[in-house]
């Protein structure tokens, strides 16, 4: 008879449905979800890296069945079209990013590439639906680019409450400030292709952002057949979470008339529209379009929102 045992753990890697759970020690436990779980996995990630599990396991061989997940206190998501049996049919479903992330730092260049605002907004309304406390903007290669052009381009964003941190992995500027974030804490670290995020990590601790390059060539090579996502261990304590699919993102369960409520600079002006449904484009009264045609808030910001909200009708409309 095999000795089993009972622990709570921590969710690293998540595998094509098979997860390894870090319990007390850092012993790396390989599970799967039980049976009742497995049928609820069907509709959404039931489980993700950062949950937090209980699990039941055989210390014979290390291996065992997640049998609870623990509440959660933030999901980082996105939606997904489904293929196969996992999906059960749904036209789309939600794919769990990471679960419990403390912070999530998107980031970009100053130059080469420019940065593309539309994505960073797309980042950031999907920051405020996940419930992540906090929100950062690292902006890379700051020697690119003269800084009163780049910190402008990013006045906006620091006006309505997010930090920017600026950086240049090249030579070192704001590596520190960086380190000081990430230390002990669980957090998102993603951006487009090209903004030196692997050049920023290697700063950070060395070889850090191969191992995390690794886990996406893997899951680059597997993306029909696989799901491979972990959270790296950091040598300064805490842990960083790759991030499948977030250059894709496709924003999960916000209601096109939910949208102005996670930008931060139009959710304040909404209460003054004359209707209470104004979408913000063409209504008469529109509190929104008019401080972005004065400059009260910014105009790239108001385009980011119609084009988010036009991509939310659309696809109620076909769903």
């Amino acid at each position: 008879m095999r000795d089993t045992a009972e622990q709570v753990g921590l969710v690293v890697t998540d595998q094509s449905g098979f997860f390894g759970v870090e319990i007390p020690g850092e012993q790396i436990i390989t599970c799967r979800l039980r049976g009742r779980l497995m049928e609820q996995a069907k509709s959404s990630d039931i489980a993700a890296i950062g949950d937090r599990v209980k699990i039941q396991y055989s210390t014979d061989d290390n291996t065992g069945s997640i049998v609870e997940v623990l509440p959660r206190i933030s999901v980082l998501s996105r939606a997904m079209r489904t293929e196969g049996k996992r999906g059960a049919g749904d036209a789309m479903r939600e794919q769990v990013i990471v679960a419990n992330a403390d912070q999530a730092l998107f980031v970009f260049a100053a130059a080469q590439p420019t940065p593309n605002m539309r994505m960073l907004d797309r980042f950031l309304v999907t920051g405020e639906k996940s419930g992540i406390e906090r929100l950062f903007i690292v902006v890379n290669k700051m020697d690119l680019e003269d800084n009163s052009v780049t910190t402008a381009r990013f006045a906006p964003y620091e006006k309505m409450g997010y930090t920017v941190l600026y950086t240049c992995a090249r030579d070192g500027v704001g590596v520190e400030e960086l380190k000081a974030l990430l230390k002990d804490q669980v957090s998102v670290f993603t951006g487009p292709s090209g903004v030196g995020k692997t050049s920023l990590l290697n700063k950070v601790q060395p070889d850090l952002g191969r191992k995390v390059k690794e886990v996406s060539n893997r899951r680059q090579e597997g993306m029909h057949t696989t799901r491979d996502s972990a959270l790296i261990k950091l040598e300064i304590g805490g842990y960083l979470a790759d991030t499948p699919g977030l250059r894709s993102l496709t924003v999960w369960d916000v209601e096109p008339e939910e949208l102005d409520g996670y930008f931060r600079d139009i959710a304040p002006l909404v209460g003054q529209c004359k209707f209470n449904d104004c979408g913000h484009r063409n209504e008469v009264g529109c509190v929104v379009r008019e401080a972005a045609e004065r400059g009260v808030i910014s105009r790239g910001r108001y385009e980011s929102y119609k084009q988010l909200r036009t991509e939310l009708d659309e696809a109620l409309a076909v769903y």
